[in-house]
């Protein structure tokens, strides 16, 4: 059992996994402090608050309504989407299409890492020089 999870521990995925996770609560923390620092207080001034969690309170029956403070929240996630899409998703995508695009025009690039792609290739063309070879046709 043990040697199980020191398997998957060890897989590439789950160590990018943590340092994702690690680098995300880190940059949320940023984001954070953007949001309450600035954004808070300039949209806050809008409405006479001191930011914008205090602003738009609704009080029915007693109970405080905060629709400022969610107005934050969906401003805050709207930031780190935007930036982990500007910063990450879209450079690593177009650095894959590049690649791609290489890859299909022929191009060898020594220095790559060899892809999963580039080794069942291999393989298939192995394959089918063993078929010619042999004589048998699959």
């Amino acid at each position: 059992m043990l040697k199980g999870f020191k398997e998957f521990i060890m897989r590439g995925n789950v160590m990018d996994l943590a340092v994702a996770v690690v680098v995300g609560a880190a940059f949320t923390a940023v984001v954070t402090a953007l949001v309450d620092n600035l954004i808070n207080p300039l949209v806050g001034l809008l409405f006479n608050a001191e930011s914008l969690n205090e602003a738009l309170v609704v009080t029915l029956a007693g109970a405080q309504f905060k629709f400022g403070a969610v107005i934050a929240a969906v401003i805050s996630f709207l930031i780190v989407a935007a930036v982990v899409y500007f910063v990450f998703v879209l450079p690593v995508n177009t650095m894959r299409d590049r690649a791609e695009a290489r890859r299909n025009a022929g191009v060898v690039d020594e220095d790559a890492p060899v892809t999963e792609l580039d080794l069942l290739t291999e393989i298939r063309d192995l394959l089918k020089d063993t078929d010619k070879e042999s004589g048998k046709h699959v």
